[in-house]
């Protein structure tokens, strides 16, 4: 229940982080188109009054078409995303905040990390309970060749008197308490097999605990590297966003003197799109990472993060049938 409650917690984490990416690489799509119209407009007043070229507008065009043809893309990609958080949640996202913060939530290190998560991941956990259960599994075929001892007890009164003058007493009284002890000796052999077959049961079990050692070991290295990936990301994209941007004001004011041409505006303007697309990816990139990592480590769950809603309670199922013996209906009336 808790592995489920982690990945159902993960996937809507995820979608959310995806509508915000996406709708802020829509405002960016759609600011670079009005940037390429203005382009265009102003490329096409150059060359009505002799400082352009047929050139220049042709390029502008372009670069109008090519960002269109972006924004078109990233409607595309930010309706899939809102139906997939519509999946995911099942309500449609509106008034979304991008102040996901979960860092105080993390381990300091990959170390502390993995320690967690071999503790506490459910999934490991899981996999343990499952031994258990194939070493009573073994104890319970084994205790088919074990002899077995019964003990009976009866006892019996008759009364044939039927309350008549002149009758003796005729009513009969009996106790009768006996034992027995059954010991197997031979039964075709099936039970020694169910012995054998519990115990290669329980060692494929055990086999997997360390499997999911292993994996949970290898998901906390992942997200902890995707994490910290994610962050150089951040920092690189707001130092390329701001040196874009100075270089853009500047080939714009030397476009204005005859230093440099239309294509270069494009092209400067083209970095500066890519700059800030890179940005938003990471920014989304380093919340689901750090998302990742605390599934990784088990503690991917409604008290952890503080959630507010209302919780599944699957014992609350439980204790409305557990005593229900009879009749049709569940117990929410269907």
């Amino acid at each position: 229940m808790r592995f489920a409650e982690q990945t159902a917690l993960f996937q809507a984490a995820t979608a959310y982080m995806d509508v915000i990416r996406d709708t802020a690489l829509v405002s960016l799509r759609r600011s670079d188109l009005k940037f390429q119209e203005e382009q265009v407009r102003a490329s096409k007043d150059r060359f009505n009054v002799g400082e352009g070229t047929r050139t220049d507008v042709s390029q502008a065009e372009s670069g109008r078409a090519r960002a269109q043809s972006a924004l078109n893309t990233s409607l595309a990609n930010l309706n899939t995303s809102r139906a997939i958080f519509r999946q995911v949640i099942g309500i449609d996202p509106k008034n979304l905040s991008a102040r996901t913060n979960i860092t105080s939530l993390l381990p300091k290190t990959v170390s502390s990390a993995i320690s967690i998560g071999q503790d506490e991941h459910p999934s490991i956990q899981s996999s343990q309970f499952m031994v258990d259960a194939a070493q009573f599994a073994v104890k319970t075929a084994e205790g088919v060749l074990l002899p077995s001892a019964d003990l009976v007890g009866t006892l019996s009164y008759s009364d044939n008197n039927q309350n008549l003058p002149g009758v003796t007493d005729n009513s009969i009284r009996s106790a009768t308490v006996f034992g027995r002890v059954t010991v197997p000796i031979y039964q075709s052999g099936s039970e020694y097999s169910a012995v054998r077959q519990a115990k290669e049961d329980l060692g494929r079990t055990e086999i997997l605990v360390d499997v999911s050692r292993d994996s949970i070991r290898a998901q906390a290295i992942t997200a902890w590297g995707q994490l910290n990936a994610s962050i150089a990301s951040i920092t690189a994209a707001e130092a390329q966003v701001a040196a874009a941007r100075l270089a853009l004001e500047g080939v714009i004011e030397e476009q204005r003197v005859g230093q440099r041409t239309t294509l270069d505006v494009l092209d400067t303007q083209s970095d500066l799109v890519d700059a800030r697309v890179t940005l938003v990816t990471a920014q989304r990139d380093r919340v689901v990472a750090a998302y990742a990592v605390l599934s990784a480590v088990g503690r991917l769950d409604y008290d952890s993060l503080g959630l507010t809603g209302a919780r599944y309670d699957p014992t609350e199922h439980y204790r409305l049938v557990r005593d229900k013996w009879i009749g049709l209906r569940t117990p929410d009336g269907r």
